[in-house]
């Protein structure tokens, strides 16, 4: 069989791989414990779920029109004005199948062959092939654990040519934690503004940050709109991933481009789905600090806990769900049970039965992308297996 080149190009996400290798333990019987899944444990909240309920009783079940219903088109803008200082209207927004599906359009409507688009690492797993599916060419931007692995204005700009069309800021960022101040956020802007290319900010866990950070939006900055880009979620927020619903924030002409892609591919999102989200954001946020609040107990325990373990270094996740540890210790010299991220998380799954992701995944070989969005009982079953698994290791060196 011939298939085109641009899938070719691109590789299944390595997330999808762990979650699936994990089930199939699973299905036989085994207790995995399932760092895996970037995705919150908690329930969507029942206000939520209700609307949804609603929906289906009076049969809004059709199609609606491809871009979202209007009132999600408003609520969305006016959410993001309230909760993050934007400016944005009905014409700015388009409702998609998700986060990573307004990512999808956006990159294609924007990213020809030979385009470049400037991509701090560690970076979530579907950019670089996203971009490569459009044509373009991901240039990698190293950022550093020591500074929070934050992106930095001065290396972003090191990294522009006149290729470079858009730049990418995932702020909290999976798989991470880091954390762009504003400060810097601002910075990063003006170097886009100077060399005439797009700042896409990736918002998905913009309201899971820790002290001393807050939630922040570039696209509140002053004359931000015209080279800014927002994409956005109920998934992580409202614990609604299933739901799939993104949304996009950005200049009408480009709006206007995503929805023309939009109608030839997905066509509307889930009627009933933009009903739950319409809830979402008119309701209140009340669900929020509590789930925030206990992500931050997790993230003490497993901070510590991977800390206390010989040869592994991590540093604090200044938002979002993941510990992001440094394991390269374990990777090197004689007593390396693994020459690879790669190769030490599939031990990982099959002899400790702990699921995680590896580095090489996110750009970042030497580290492990550990999920906390599961409760602290499991959280301490995994450190357990991951000391027990890691102190065999040395003894065997």
């Amino acid at each position: 069989m011939e298939l085109t080149n641009r899938i070719n190009r691109i590789q299944v996400s390595p997330t999808a791989v762990v979650i699936s290798a994990a089930e199939q333990l699973k299905a036989k019987g085994v207790d995995v414990a399932d760092f895996g899944p970037g995705e919150p444990d908690f329930p969507t909240p029942e206000h939520i779920k209700k609307a949804a309920i609603r929906a289906i009783e009076e049969n809004r079940t059709k199609y609606t029109p491809t871009g979202g219903i209007t009132p999600l088109r408003e609520a969305i803008p006016a959410w993001h004005k309230r909760e993050l200082g934007s400016n944005y209207g009905l014409k700015e927004c388009a409702v998609n199948v998700g986060g990573k599906h307004s990512l999808f359009n956006t990159i294609c409507v924007l990213i020809q062959h030979g385009d470049e688009v400037v991509l701090p690492a560690p970076y979530w797993v579907s950019y670089p092939d996203i971009i490569k599916y459009a044509g373009g060419t991901p240039v990698i931007v190293e950022t550093r654990a020591e500074e929070g692995f934050a992106a930095k204005a001065p290396q972003i700009e090191k990294a522009i040519t006149p290729k470079t069309k858009i730049v990418i800021v995932n702020s909290p960022s999976n798989p991470s934690g880091g954390v762009v101040d504003t400060e810097e956020f601002e910075r990063i802007l003006a170097v886009c503004k100077k060399h005439n290319v797009w700042l896409l900010s990736d918002e998905c866990y913009s309201h899971f940050t820790y002290e001393p950070h807050k939630p922040f939006s570039i696209a509140s900055a002053r004359d931000s709109k015209d080279r800014v880009i927002i994409i956005g979620s109920v998934s992580k927020t409202f614990a609604m991933t299933g739901w799939r619903i993104g949304y996009t924030l950005a200049p009408e002409a480009l709006i206007q481009a995503i929805i023309k892609i939009q109608s030839q591919s997905t066509s509307n999102p889930t009627s009933i789905a933009q009903y739950a989200a319409l809830e979402a954001m008119r309701g209140s946020m009340e669900t929020v600090p509590p789930m925030l609040a206990e992500y931050t107990k997790r993230r003490k325990r497993i901070v510590e806990g991977l800390r206390a373990i010989p040869g592994v270094q991590c540093e604090w996740p200044g938002g979002a769900f993941y510990a992001f540890p440094d394991i390269s210790a374990h990777l090197k010299g004689p007593r390396a049970k693994a020459k690879s991220c790669t190769e030490l998380a599939t031990q990982l799954l099959d002899k400790a039965h702990v699921a995680l992701v590896p580095g090489e995944a996110f750009g970042a070989p030497g580290f492990l992308r550990l999920s906390y969005a599961t409760s602290l009982e499991r959280i301490e079953e995994g450190l357990r297996r991951l000391k027990t698994f890691f102190a065999h290791a040395e003894a065997a060196a």
